[in-house]
């Protein structure tokens, strides 16, 4: 779990310090920019956005949006806009359900597992997207009850379209890859 911290906190600030502009953008989501960061790799310059701007339809974040726009939970996103490994374990736990077992996932992951208020997450809302080739990552950050809170999604390009292949919580310490639901 320490390797995956310090993996994403050096992704997190090679995405903030990489591009011309995108950095400046990017200071209030991720923090200050630091002097010595690394850069990101290759790709395209990171984009900054609240819920209030408006995002191509195709997309990585415009695949992530639903969630936080429309307070879209687990259980009713349109699975097809996932692939594996969140996919399976998505399929796995809505088997699970329909058992009569119970749901292995709480459906708020999305927002860290912390209760929905619109009106407080689009004063707080912030993402930033970075694409390299055909892998994409949309990091969201939002505080709800004064608690500060950073997920990231990882996405890949299936077939020309962005798909969500794993939601990761940077506060929380999870990922959705991680659950298993058997």
């Amino acid at each position: 779990m320490v390797r995956r911290r310090r993996f994403l906190s050096l992704l997190l600030v090679g995405i903030v310090t990489a591009g011309s502009g995108g950095g400046a953008c990017a200071e209030g989501l991720l923090g200050a920019k630091a002097p010595t960061a690394p850069t990101a790799s290759a790709g395209a310059a990171p984009t900054a956005s609240n819920l209030a701007t408006a995002v191509a339809p195709d997309s990585p974040t415009a695949q992530v949006r639903p969630f936080y726009a429309d307070g879209a939970d687990l259980a009713s996103a349109d699975h097809e806009r996932f692939v594996d490994p969140a996919k399976t374990v998505l399929e796995k736990n809505e088997a699970l359900k329909k058992s009569g077992q119970g749901d292995c996932l709480d459906q708020n992951m999305p927002l860290d597992q912390v209760p929905y208020d619109k009106a407080v997450l689009e004063k707080t809302f912030k993402s930033l997207e970075a694409i390299n080739g055909d892998d994409a990552r949309v990091v969201v950050a939002f505080v709800e009850g004064s608690e500060p809170h950073r997920l990231e999604w990882k996405l890949k390009k299936v077939e020309g379209a962005w798909k969500i292949t794993d939601l990761l919580s940077v506060t929380g310490e999870w990922a959705l890859s991680q659950y298993q639901c058997e």
